[in-house]
């Protein structure tokens, strides 16, 4: 990234799997007029594009080269895979896994890196994942945690399925997000931790239009900081 690019403010926000991350970000980036970064939905493509070739999830090197090829096109809500629409089957619970694994793998982490950072456009960005205030964007203007308990992380999910028409067991979205914090935690690359300099938010108990006030309020209270600090 160059000097002029570093002074385009982002908000990153982190989280563990269905904190609602992809809601609040989607919600404070139309807000402000700001670009949006869903970072998980690259390794999702990337567990897609190696199911589509047969590609073992154990072949870091096939993997980190399918991360590098990959022919996506993010347009408006739909995103689309060598041409292909591919906006619901990155969203199934066997991708979503894939990701996770795909994600623990330093040469594919290192592919995506400076397409992730490629997002950082003017007037600014809002960028979720995992490990956005850590690894891609250290040097963003706001960093948030986003957190909820795994039994509401579970209920939302189970809900995101049923009005998609898939039906879902509660006990297996529970014991699969538990197994999804544990991979996502543990790994060596990138582990999923908050950054030190990070807001903690517990939405667990809050409403979108709650959480979304509270993200703007914490950018708009540190936007103003840094612009009395440069005066």
């Amino acid at each position: 990234m160059n000097a002029a690019t570093t002074t385009i403010p982002v908000i990153a926000i982190d989280g563990p799997s269905a904190s609602g991350k992809g809601t609040i970000a989607q919600a404070v980036a139309k807000n402000l007029g700001f670009h949006y970064l869903d970072s998980g939905s690259l390794y999702r493509l990337v567990a897609l594009a190696a199911a589509k070739q047969a590609t073992r999830l154990d072949d870091e090197a096939a993997l980190a080269r399918h991360a590098r090829e990959l022919q996506v096109i993010f347009d408006g809500g739909e995103i689309f895979l060598s041409g292909q629409k591919v906006t619901d089957a990155i969203r199934s619970e066997d991708c979503g896994i894939g990701a996770s694994r795909v994600a623990a793998l330093p040469a594919v982490r290192r592919a995506l890196l400076a397409r992730q950072q490629a997002f950082r456009q003017a007037p600014g960005l809002v960028a979720e994942g995992r490990d956005m205030g850590t690894v891609v964007f250290p040097d963003a203007m706001l960093k948030v945690f986003l957190t909820a308990s795994a039994e509401v992380r579970a209920e939302r999910r189970h809900k995101q399925l049923k009005e998609k028409g898939i039906d879902a067991n509660m006990r297996t979205l529970l014991r699969e997000l538990h197994e999804r914090d544990q991979r996502d935690s543990a790994r060596s690359a990138a582990p999923l931790q908050m950054a030190v300099d990070a807001r903690e938010l517990d939405s667990s108990g809050l409403g979108i239009d709650e959480i979304v006030r509270q993200v703007l309020d914490w950018y708009r209270q540190t936007a103003a900081r840094v612009a009395g600090s440069e005066r």
